[in-house]
């Protein structure tokens, strides 16, 4: 909003940025928030070493979000590494995602022939371009349902369900019964992000995610815009159904657009469901990681009953957010029963032995009110996906509701060269 020339103010009741998917340092903050007695054991190392994710996510090597931060060159403030590995859940045990044509033929989720017509649908995935027919096979990416272009490849349950857990990255099956032109989309995004680095598709900051948030407040400011941490917020002040200002300590700082997440505004939100998360500190990697200091892994609902997908993601000191020889390893799941900690086991069972558990259980909230009549737009609470593919589609939407057109990357770039000329940019 800030490079589209808008004044922005930006205030926050948290005396630290990023809100919800914050990361909390020193660790004894962390204790502090999830109301553990005492104080983190000497082991732990010290607790400024440490930068805990609230929300676990990685960023797709080639999705939307690197795409943002190198429009905007937020980059310029960040420094990421990449994940080490995918790996996926199957009859109690993990294996790593194929990432190349070698690994996949190498690989022991799939038997000789299977293996090969999951290359050919590999290999038809690659060549599809929804704006060349010639590419289609006799396919209608606006009609054609996934389950389909599995049954024309002849892909046996297994591989289907890491293909459309681990690759496609859906959380339920419901995508089989859609038109396929979205999932080899998300494939195609898997592939290309892997091909950028190839150890992974996924990218991690150093320091933690909350750095992202502190990037952008740092682009802001150069156009502009201000920010204001420790500032509640008393009262958000309507004439006539329109949004004309917030009120804080006594004053109102009057604006045209509000833009919140649902904790400002519970009247009007609804929930839409649940999320458990359980942050687990560890001495050691992940068994049959391979000694990786970083990873994901997946375990399809399929696998363990379940409507929709569990997703462990792992960090470790490599990536400045804990103290030497820790691990930081995070479950994370849609709740679908009253015992979402028994639905969460799956992944914990992997992690043994866990040396402290942090566990949270937090609702999400989608708007009910676009913001149309009122301009105050809302965001949807961070889901359960272990990347920012989704956050940045809400960012979009409300970027359009906002502005009436589509968010456009090219339109960020030529406006930064305006300012910091094309030279500077190489």
């Amino acid at each position: 909003m800030s490079v589209n020339g808008k004044k922005v103010l930006h205030m926050d009741r948290n005396s630290y940025y990023g809100g919800e998917s914050a990361s909390i340092t020193p660790l004894e903050d962390l204790y502090k928030r999830f109301n553990l007695p005492g104080t983190p054991p000497e082991s732990m190392g010290r607790g400024r070493d440490w930068n805990v994710d609230l929300i676990p996510k990685f960023l797709m090597a080639n999705g939307q979000l690197v795409k943002m931060l190198l429009y905007t060159e937020v980059t310029r403030y960040l420094d990421f590494k990449v994940i080490e590995g995918s790996f996926v859940y199957k009859g109690g045990k993990i294996y790593k995602v194929p990432s190349t044509e070698a690994e996949a033929l190498a690989s022991s989720l799939m038997g000789l022939f299977e293996k090969r017509r999951f290359r050919k649908f590999l290999v038809y995935v690659a060549n599809f371009d929804e704006n060349d027919p010639r590419t289609f096979e006799g396919v209608d990416p606006k009609k054609t349902t996934m389950r389909d272009v599995y049954k024309k490849f002849d892909l046996g349950q297994d591989v289907i369900d890491f293909t459309g857990h681990a690759l496609a990255l859906y959380r339920t099956d419901d995508y089989l019964d859609q038109p396929c032109q979205e999932t080899i989309n998300r494939i195609k995004l898997y592939s290309e992000s892997l091909a950028r680095y190839g150890k992974s598709p996924y990218l991690y900051p150093l320091y933690g995610l909350g750095e992202l948030p502190q990037g952008f407040a740092r682009l802001s400011a150069i156009y502009g815009g201000t920010y204001m941490l420790n500032k509640p917020i008393e009262e958000i002040v309507i004439e006539n159904g329109k949004v004309v200002g917030v009120k804080s300590e006594g004053e109102v700082a009057r604006c045209k657009q509000l833009i919140c997440d649902p904790s400002y505004v519970s009247d009007r939100v609804t929930k839409v469901g649940q999320v458990i998360r359980v942050i687990c500190i560890l001495s050691h990697p992940i068994k049959n990681t391979n000694d990786a200091n970083s990873c994901q892994i997946i375990i399809p609902q399929n696998q363990v009953n379940r409507k929709s997908d569990i997703y462990v993601c792992m960090i470790s000191s490599a990536h400045n957010v804990a103290a030497q020889g820790k691990y930081i390893a995070i479950a994370s799941t849609t709740v679908e029963t009253a015992d979402p900690e028994k639905e969460i086991k799956p992944a914990l069972d992997l992690l043994e032995p866990i040396e402290q558990k942090f566990v949270s259980i937090s609702d999400l909230f989608a708007p009910t009110d676009l913001g149309t009549e009122s301009q105050i737009f809302i965001s949807r609470t961070y889901d359960a996906t272990t990347h920012f593919e989704t956050t940045c589609d809400d960012i979009k939407d409300i970027y359009k509701r906002m502005m009436g057109s589509e968010f456009d990357f090219e339109e960020m770039k030529r406006k930064k060269n305006d300012i910091y000329g094309e030279e500077e940019q190489q």
